[in-house]
């Protein structure tokens, strides 16, 4: 069994200054033993086209694709829009998980985190939820990380300065870490 977890991590922000974005270099200090977290930038996948990925599958879409297969886990950090997950965010994960019968996200655990305003990203993480359900994925229950006024929780250098947030964050990336461990275990129940 290999004790190394890779964790690739998603921005549902494309901004440069993305707190969500910030959330998950917060996550990458907080990483438990043995586990490696890359943030990976989607901004060059382009708008899902189902003529498109019949025609030519997008060369960014593909390299994402085989990133995804090869992490043992995924971190998914969405703001909420319009009381939902950001369209970029919902265009990478219906581009990895096509064409139908070979997707990247069957049975891969992942974590959700997300900051945002004055009830955080439940709204928006609910929806990625049920996405996440329908595409087959191993999600962690706990704990929910929903990141209220998210703007006020950096300091000046742009560090996550909440303690609490930061525990959450180390709590929720162990049961991450586990649950990848599981699976390469092949211990499905414990993944699950």
């Amino acid at each position: 069994m290999n004790n190394k977890i890779d964790i690739l991590a998603l921005s549902g922000s494309l901004r440069a200054d993305s707190f969500n974005a910030k959330l998950l270099a917060a996550a990458q200090n907080q990483a438990p033993a043995g586990a490696t977290i890359e943030i990976y930038d989607y901004r060059d996948v382009p708008l899902y086209d189902g003529d498109v990925e019949v025609r030519d599958y997008p060369k960014a879409a593909q390299a994402l694709k085989d990133r995804i297969r090869k992490a043992d886990a995924l971190l998914i950090a969405t703001p909420e829009y319009n009381y939902s997950v950001p369209g970029v965010l919902k265009n990478v994960l219906d581009w990895v998980s096509r064409p139908y019968g070979d997707s990247a996200l069957a049975g891969k655990p992942l974590a959700i985190i997300g900051g945002g305003g004055g009830q955080g990203t439940n709204r928006a993480q609910d929806h990625l939820r049920q996405i996440a359900h329908g595409l087959d994925m191993q999600v962690v229950r706990r704990p929910e990380i929903f990141i209220a006024n998210v703007w006020g929780k950096f300091d000046e250098n742009g560090t996550l300065a909440d303690p609490i947030a930061n525990k959450l964050i180390a709590e929720l990336l162990g049961n991450l870490a586990g649950m990848a461990r599981a699976a390469q275990a092949g211990d499905v129940k414990a993944a699950a």
